[in-house]
């Protein structure tokens, strides 16, 4: 079917497009002197020594991309992963439509959709310096918000699969169906769990780490999709 085959070609572009770009970025700020005295000289604040964030959190992924020259991979990336974002979650809802026999906008659609225009706003602002505690703040919560209505999405799909796993038995990896409702699951207990942590101050680098961390298990979730589904012809 040619949902599934673009759903296969949309879902590997998501995992791979941001989890390059992030990492690039880190590339990039620890290894700053290389393009020192160039156009492309890296800004004070996003540069840091060599270290792994995702085991010792000494970096947040936004001081890593939000300076120059980093910005200029890390948005172009982000608004074209939201834009691939929403052609997956809609190619998602056609599919589904198919086997249930419907023809409406799903929820898992609805919040994909939304996941994914906060992930654009998000990567449009960041950078832009506001001497505003206000802007501070809404930057923090347009990127919980596409976090959580990512999760939720994420979520919902899945239970549909579940629901009609018997109808595209032939079509799919059963094992890769469990494997996304348990990193599903277990996104959404560390978020519950971490959230104490996360709303109080200190505990910086526990925050960094788990950012990093939680970013790569959210699109690590598109990964799967890619075994999930069976190549058709």
């Amino acid at each position: 079917m040619n949902e599934i085959a673009q759903i296969r070609k949309l879902s590997i572009w998501i995992f791979f497009i941001p989890l390059i770009a992030i990492n690039f970025c880190l590339l990039i700020s620890q290894n700053y002197e290389f393009l020192n005295d160039t156009f492309f000289s890296v800004d004070q604040l996003g540069r840091s020594a060599f270290s792994i964030p995702y085991l010792d959190g000494s970096l947040s992924i936004s001081r890593a991309s939000r300076t120059f020259p980093q910005y200029l991979i890390f948005k172009p990336a982000m608004i074209i992963t939201a834009i691939i974002l929403y052609n997956y979650w809609k190619n998602n809802n056609v599919l589904v439509n198919k086997y249930k026999l419907t023809n409406i906008n799903y929820k898992f659609k609805t919040f994909g959709v939304l996941s994914a225009i906060f992930l654009a706003i998000h990567s449009i602002f960041l950078g832009i310096k506001f001497d505003i505690q206000i802007y501070k703040l809404m930057r923090r919560v347009v990127l919980l918000l596409f976090i959580i209505f990512e999760l939720i999405a994420q979520g919902i799909l899945v239970y549909h699969f579940f629901k009609i796993r018997e109808k595209i038995k032939n079509l799919i990896n059963k094992k890769v169906l469990f494997l996304k409702a348990l990193l599903v699951s277990i996104l959404a207990l560390v978020a519950v769990l971490s959230l104490p942590i996360l709303v109080s101050k200190g505990n910086t680098h526990f925050k960094h780490a788990l950012e990093w961390n939680y970013f790569v298990g959210v699109i690590l979730f598109y990964l799967f999709t890619r075994l999930f589904w069976k190549r058709t012809t």
